[in-house]
């Protein structure tokens, strides 16, 4: 049998969903509820099996936390003193809020940790990213916005996610057309693109690059992180791009988030909803079910489908069979039987 691929969860994201896990509750968590539901853990637990590595893992995690500053409490169970596998974890949250008087609006939200992230490689790296838990774990509108804790981060993204966005930025300066292999959503393969650089712009926590593609002789955004192996830049200086474009890029962007909605029943208390309560904008419908913007269903659905049972999509349509398609396929991929052949 194949060995099960298992998505790995950067460090920051762990810690930032071990903290809002224990933020929300006020009789805590037990070790084995930790690591059953809480995004990092719960994608390597196995049931009924070894996770000697996993809880070791939450020990260090623990330390890191408190090493933060973060008022991480032990309850032990009445009648159980000294049963490690009963004692429950939390954070107080009036120990851990803001003062009162002290709120952030998103855009001073993203600011504080574009800040925090810019540090995070320098001497403040621990000041960093205690003051970017707190800001977060206090309630960021921006979960989806213009920044993303760890993996969608502005400053490492630049330097490590990215790799085409200085060759990109190079042919903006030099008007040159660029090639590159690019992983359309929801595809598999790569296919190769030759475009125009209208603009980089960052929308969603993602860097986007406007451009006019030859082919199709149409604008189009592509996401930097789905570019694949190196961006070669041609024809240099015959591409100058108009003024206003990332302007008007961003206006565009901005007119689909807010026309595109859709309808998520989330199972209550977990990860998903903790997650996809503070994405921008999102709402909470009469009927319970979330109310999700977004600008492209293909981005949405694999978004969704990572949170695997905890969401269930009510509509559009078209949204609910993609992310079914996209959890058959994960299900292809780990299965150790062969499909019967078709006729």
């Amino acid at each position: 049998m194949p060995a099960t691929r298992v998505p790995r969860v950067p460090a920051e994201e762990r810690l930032f969903s071990l903290v809002l896990a224990l933020l929300s509750t006020e009789s805590g968590l037990t070790k084995a509820e930790i690591l059953t539901n809480v995004q990092g853990y719960r994608q390597r637990f196995t049931p009924g099996g070894d996770n000697a590595s996993l809880e070791r893992q939450f020990e260090r995690d623990k330390d890191d936390v408190r090493e933060l500053g973060i008022p991480l409490e032990t309850i032990e169970t009445p009648g159980a003193a000294g049963n490690n596998q009963t004692l429950r974890y939390r954070i107080p949250k009036g120990e851990y809020d803001l003062p009162v008087d002290v709120r952030f609006t998103p855009d001073e939200s993203a600011l504080l940790s574009l800040a925090a992230m810019a540090w995070r490689e320098g001497a403040l790296s621990a000041d960093s990213r205690r003051g970017l838990l707190k800001v977060r774990s206090a309630g960021s509108e921006d979960d989806d916005g213009a920044l993303q804790l760890g993996v969608d981060a502005y400053a490492p993204r630049l330097r490590a996610r990215d790799a085409a966005f200085e060759p990109l930025r190079s042919a903006l300066d030099r008007g040159a057309a660029v090639r590159f292999d690019y992983i359309t959503p929801g595809q598999h393969e790569a296919r190769r693109r030759e475009v125009a650089p209208l603009a980089l712009v960052q929308h969603g926590g993602r860097w986007m690059l406007a451009a006019h593609e030859f082919a199709t002789d149409s604008d189009k955004n592509y996401l930097l992180s789905r570019i694949v192996g190196t961006a070669t830049q041609y024809e240099v200086g015959q591409h100058t791009a108009p003024v206003g474009a990332g302007e008007r890029t961003l206006a565009e962007l901005e007119r689909i988030w807010s026309a595109r909605t859709a309808r998520i029943a989330v199972t209550p208390g977990s990860d998903a909803e903790r997650r996809l309560t503070r994405r921008r904008d999102t709402e909470t419908d009469a009927d319970g079910a979330l109310v999700l913007h977004h600008v492209d269903p293909q981005i949405l659905a694999e978004e969704l489908a990572a949170f695997g049972p905890e969401v269930r999509v009510l509509e559009p349509e078209d949204l609910r069979l993609r992310v079914v398609e996209r959890l058959r396929a994960l299900v292809r991929d780990h299965s150790d039987e062969e499909e019967p052949a078709r006729g």
